[in-house]
């Protein structure tokens, strides 16, 4: 079987191409520049170089001959959106680019996308309880109302041309070169920067690399995964403060946390301009992945603290 991975010099991209690898099938992994690729090193792996992923990309020479496409690239979501008409912009790349790209699957015959979607598509919080496939989306900025876009406009295509997609959401992914927050915060924690959340009691769900690639292949070929939402997460939800804990205790160092009441923690970060960061660190935000594991009958590859474990124990051999 031949497939195609978009994004495939990104954090999620590269590490699903290896597995793939791996696992003997053929792969086309496309990037956005080949001369700085990695996987120009990588036998047996074609590259594809895709400059701009927007509605007038031409997709022909990746396409040719795949079974199945993984979509992981994307513009993703920055804390701080500078762009003027942001919206727009992520429409763009998001929501045309994918259109676009899932037509052109469907002309190549293309048998299946997979579209690498963000659970922020369902909302922001949960408060007492959990995410589940069957909410109503309720997308807040615009990262997520693209995807939420995207989405739709996959699941059109699919009805008109029957080809089969496969939407996974997934919360905050950590894992071997993981970038953005969870990296801010290992680099917090290996500096031992006290942190002011030893009060914090909140619960969120991440999700590990290993498992998430695992899943992705599950859903290369089952039969029962064609036009469904699977939430995606590692089973195992955990608070700041014991995330915390965690990644100190993996690097070998105390965990330098400090008592700070939960309303001054808000408040602070609307005096920094860190409104948005806070709320990550203090609000619960929960996944039931149930559907996702009975409907396919697949469970997570890889616990909690053993994928922390190993995200560490990168983190310190980079350095």
């Amino acid at each position: 079987m031949k497939i195609c991975v978009t994004g495939a010099s990104g954090f999620i991209g590269k590490e699903l191409c290896v597995q793939l690898l791996k696992k003997k099938y053929n792969v086309v992994a496309t990037v956005r520049n080949i001369k700085s690729s990695i996987f120009s090193l990588q036998k047996n792996l074609k590259i594809s170089e895709i400059t701009n992923i927007d509605i007038n990309c031409d997709w022909s020479e990746a396409l040719s001959g795949i079974n199945c496409i993984i979509h992981c690239a994307a513009r993703v979501h920055v804390m701080k959106e500078n762009e003027e008409d942001a919206l727009e912009i992520y429409r763009k790349i998001n929501v045309e680019g994918t259109r676009n790209l899932a037509e052109q699957a469907f002309r190549a015959g293309v048998k299946r996308l997979i579209f690498l979607s963000t659970i922020k598509v369902n909302g922001e919080k949960t408060s007492g309880s959990y995410f589940k496939n069957t909410d109503t989306p309720s997308p807040k900025d615009t990262y997520s109302i693209s995807k939420w876009e995207a989405e739709k406009a996959l699941q059109e295509i699919s009805q008109k041309t029957g080809l089969e997609v496969v939407i996974v959401r997934v919360p905050m992914v950590y894992g071997k070169e993981v970038k953005g927050n969870f990296l801010r915060l290992l680099n917090i924690v290996a500096k031992g920067i006290p942190l002011p959340f030893s009060k914090v009691r909140n619960l969120r769900s991440f999700l590990g690399i290993d498992n998430l690639i695992a899943f992705l292949i599950h859903c290369i070929d089952h039969p029962k995964a064609s036009g469904q939402t699977f939430l995606l997460s590692d089973n195992e939800d955990i608070s700041t403060c014991d995330l915390i804990k965690k990644l100190a205790k993996a690097m070998q160092k105390p965990p330098r946390l400090f008592p700070v009441p939960i309303f001054f923690l808000r408040f602070l970060g609307k005096v920094i301009g860190k409104s948005l960061e806070m709320d990550r660190a203090l609000n619960c935000l929960q996944i039931d992945s149930s559907y996702a594991y009975k409907f396919l009958g697949w469970k997570p590859t890889t616990s909690l603290n053993e994928g922390l474990f190993k995200t560490v124990q990168w983190y310190l051999n980079s350095k």
